[in-house]
């Protein structure tokens, strides 16, 4: 129930990708909370930003700029937009790619009605120009549009009215300190937990007019890699499933029935993730290997394994990034259903890796 970014990778299509396609954007819109007391996990931000919030509201003031950090998938834009209704303010939303000029940036910010919401997605892919020009818009509500070229250009100052930036990245290290620093609050957004996902897809269940059981919801949380966007995925491919193969009521069995279908287990890994799992340990014996050889055995780019299914198996103790090469961890051989060579289960070699 909470969800941002789209953002094209080279997994769009998966099922547990946390990008959010088309079908996402359209079902979404739907089922974004729309206020903090609706908004389910999250528990510190929603305090923190709540008081932020109500400090501002008290003075008759805009709100401080906020930045929100984390993975895809958790809410950043749904809260961008609680932001806005909480202040009774308007909101435009733009990114960070989109804004390739100083003058794109200037048109956007010179628009702007007082006490309006900017929310600024993948904010540390902005061109440095308009980020430059964002630091004293931030501070001073204020830019200066250059007239002209070369030694006759003159700097034109324009006033702004107070306005909220709420910028959103996946990557807050990539954010350079001045830009970080003018933002009165700052949060980072955690993955969630399978009791918070729970909640999440009872609540997206109701507004889709599904009826699911607990256990089978359960079951659906354990899959969604602590990502409200894909447990509301998951959620509606097991509907379909409910509804031609059973009496449309999502029980434990059904859920886990519809998720075989889709390559999905009870990790939550899916083809790609098994697939360079099995390669890493079968061909090669846990490992370690590189990377470019991983991706070759799994006939996939390089990129589409080190940027789309390495995160999510690194996350869950997987598989581990050494300097010598990708390995196995004892859990991957584990999950797999493997025994580890022996090298590995006396310490010897790769096993010395993992202090066995």
């Amino acid at each position: 129930m909470n969800w941002d970014d789209t953002t094209d990778t080279p997994a769009a299509e998966r099922l547990v990708d946390s990008v959010a396609d088309r079908e996402d954007q359209a079902v979404e819109a739907a089922l974004r909370p729309k206020d903090l007391g609706e908004f389910i996990g999250q528990e510190k931000v929603r305090e923190q930003l709540d008081l932020v919030l109500r400090a501002a509201r008290a003075r008759g003031a805009t709100a401080d700029h906020v930045l929100l950090s984390g993975a895809p998938g958790l809410g950043k834009t749904t809260l961008s937009m609680i932001i806005a209704a909480e202040m009774n303010a308007p909101i435009r939303i733009t990114s960070g790619p989109a804004i390739q000029h100083a003058g794109d940036l200037a048109a956007i910010l010179s628009s702007l009605q007082e006490g309006e919401v900017l929310f600024l997605d993948e904010i540390h892919r902005m061109s440095r120009p308009a980020e430059e020009m964002l630091y004293m818009a931030m501070e001073d509500y204020r830019v200066d549009v250059i007239v002209g070229k070369g030694p006759g250009a003159t700097a034109i100052p324009l006033e702004l009215p107070p306005f909220t930036l709420v910028g959103a990245t996946t990557r807050a290290g990539l954010l350079p300190p001045p830009l970080r620093d003018r933002f009165g609050f700052t949060a980072h957004m955690e993955f969630y937990e399978p009791v918070e996902l729970e909640r999440v897809i009872h609540r997206s269940a109701n507004l889709l007019d599904v009826e699911i059981e607990a256990d089978g919801a359960a079951e659906i949380a354990g899959r969604s890699r602590g990502t409200p966007r894909i447990a509301n995925r998951l959620l509606r491919r097991v509907r379909d499933y409910a509804q031609v193969k059973a009496d449309g009521l999502i029980t434990r069995e059904i859920a886990q029935a519809a998720l075989a279908v889709y390559e999905v287990d009870d990790r939550g890994l899916d083809r790609l993730d098994r697939a360079v799992l099995e390669a890493l340990l079968k061909l090669f014996g846990g490992g370690p290997v590189g990377l470019s050889t991983l991706a070759v055995a799994v006939g996939e780019e390089r990129e589409t394994v080190e940027e789309v299914a390495e995160p999510f198996l690194v996350r869950e103790g997987l598989l581990a990034r050494t300097p010598r090469g990708r390995v196995g961890t004892p859990a991957a051989w584990a999950h797999l259903g493997l025994t580890p060579p022996r090298s590995t289960a006396t310490g010897n070699g790769q096993g010395d890796l993992f202090g066995a």
